[in-house]
């Protein structure tokens, strides 16, 4: 195996026998598998496209496909083998729609690829799997731009989960995964690279729409982080959908039901507040949930990705339930529905029934639900405080959190920040300062959460407003400065989505991804000002120069 898509890669470089996440080299090697497979129908279904016989089947599929191989999704080896026959039975089933005369050659190979072959490019590292790009520059904007449609990927089934899809958004995914497959100069990888930036903010926007369509726009909102004393259920992941499946199924049932981590903005929305057995937020980011899952009692329902593999002394396991495209070997899996209607959930509510109540870790609350439309609600509040000098400037914590020691860089920088200064965050990295007591401005929190990876978006369309209240022309010319923590490929679309606005001098951490290469790295630094991070200190004290 070689991996190298998330920040904690061994060493730096490269998983090559088991990766840090935890997944295991059969697990890596299908899902390179399955990646090059979605890249082959994709040249399928973009040739079908052109006779407007697009597969609405084939596009679900790649996006799912894609979902299942970010970092912390599935480390099931037998969900990967059945979405492998799956794609092979999708390409079986679009033959009888092909032309059957000129059609490229790259197709007529796919079309006849069996298993066997696939397997013998895999072992000879023939077009599957990273390191089949031998020149390194080519390597690392094929897999940035790879990284960057997973991320997409995981945020379009969120919203086609809640009924909003773009044909544009798929289109684009499957160019940009055919595209890694073909001969293209280093100057057209790169401007896929920024138009993947670009469908970003598409695809962000869309899930704003669909959230904010079904549940209301976020409110300031105050969330218990105590427990009640009834059985409950612990919900982890990103997907809003499923979590409102359960709250239904479990109303009136006995059942408390607990947010994790990235599902902490579901209390924001007023369309959870309805349900009274919705108690608060439980435990902290991710990488705590061995702990967490421990003290928490009850059943656990991952929604999205954030798996980490129990300890073997761990005594959780049986309590876990995946869904969607997350699996991992052990735990039990919640099928979709095949007639259209909620999951069914009741072996998950059935269970829940019979556990503890959760320990209580911690008591008290924390304030989020900053998303734009309530900032912009604010926005009086907060253009006064600019003007008056009460805020001197705003700070964008936004991303993931994670295992590194070097992690605590972020709940220093917090801290330290000078208290005329505002931290505007979306995504788990917010676990690193979000339990501080950092105080508020003339009534603004000094901690303006606007709630998952993919409300960075909200924090675009801040900016983005106040460039225009302040008459400025250039984003970069606000009191805001970017220093984003990232983890894994959504906050790979995040980035790309903020260069893509315009905006410069972002400082990436704790370390820069492994899958850029010097050259390609340069390139960034150059063009878009892109940096690293240093000490606290001397990070503060350039920031606010």
């Amino acid at each position: 195996m070689f991996c190298y898509q998330c920040q904690e890669t061994a060493q730096g470089c490269g998983c090559t026998t088991k990766g840090v996440c935890g997944k295991t080299d059969e697990v890596a090697n299908l899902q390179d598998k399955l990646v090059y497979l979605t890249k082959g129908l994709s040249k399928i279904n973009l040739a079908l496209r052109q006779a407007a016989k697009q597969s609405k089947e084939v596009n679900h599929f790649i996006v799912d496909s894609l979902f299942m191989t970010i970092t912390n999704a599935n480390f099931d080896p037998q969900r990967f083998e059945v979405q492998i026959q799956k794609a092979f039975s999708l390409r079986e089933k679009l033959k009888a729609e092909l032309p059957k005369e000129n059609l490229p050659q790259d197709i007529v190979a796919f079309l006849s690829l069996t298993e066997q072959r696939l397997q013998q490019m895999q072992e000879s590292n023939q077009q599957v799997g990273v390191l089949s790009s031998e020149n390194e520059d080519m390597r690392s904007l094929k897999e940035l731009l790879t990284y960057g449609v997973k991320g997409m990927a995981a945020y379009a089934q969120h919203s086609a989960n809640l009924g909003y899809e773009d044909d544009e958004i798929y289109s684009f995914i499957q160019q940009a995964l055919a595209s890694t497959t073909e001969a293209l100069s280093v100057d057209e990888l790169i401007t896929m690279v920024l138009k993947c930036g670009e469908m970003a903010v598409k695809t962000m926007a869309l899930l704003d729409k669909a959230n904010t369509s079904k549940f209301g726009n976020p409110e300031s909102t105050k969330v218990n982080i105590g427990v009640g004393k009834r059985p409950a259920i612990l919900v982890s992941g990103h997907d809003f959908n499923d979590l409102q499946d359960l709250l239904e199924q479990t109303q009136d049932s006995g059942i408390e039901v607990y947010t994790h981590c990235e599902m902490l903005p579901a209390h924001y929305y007023p369309a959870f507040k309805q349900y009274k057995h919705l108690i608060g937020n439980y435990g902290s980011s991710w990488w705590h949930q061995n702990e967490d899952f421990e003290s928490f009692n009850g059943v656990i329902l991952f929604t999205t990705n954030c798996i980490i593999p129990p300890k073997s002394s761990s005594t959780y396991a049986d309590r876990v339930y995946t869904t969607g495209s997350t699996g991992f070997t052990g735990f039990k899996h919640i099928e979709q529905s095949s007639n259209g209607k909620s999951k069914d959930f009741s072996a998950l509510i059935a269970h829940a029934k019979t556990c503890k109540p959760p320990a209580e870790i911690e008591q008290g609350e924390i304030i989020g639900g900053f998303a734009h439309h309530q900032v912009f609600a604010l926005a009086d509040k907060v253009v006064e405080a600019v003007k008056s000098g009460a805020v001197r400037k705003f700070f964008v914590m936004a991303g993931c959190d994670g295992r590194l020691k070097s992690r605590s860089y972020y709940s220093e920088f917090a801290e330290l920040l000078p208290k005329d200064t505002v931290i505007l965050t979306a995504g788990c990295a917010k676990y690193r300062y979000n339990k501080l007591s950092l105080g508020d401005i003339s009534g603004i929190p000094r901690v303006l959460d606007a709630g998952q990876c993919n409300d960075s978006y909200s924090l675009a369309l801040i900016a983005l407003k106040l460039k225009e209240v302040f008459g400025l022309e250039d984003i970069n010319s606000l009191p805001i400065a970017y220093n984003i923590a990232w983890y894994e490929q959504k906050a790979v679309i995040v980035l790309l989505a903020l260069l893509s606005l315009g905006v410069k001098n972002i400082h990436l951490g704790p370390t820069l991804p492994s899958f850029l290469s010097p050259n390609v790295a340069a390139v960034l630094v150059k063009n878009f000002g892109i940096a690293g991070i240093g000490s606290v200190d001397e990070d503060i004290k350039s920031f606010m120069a």
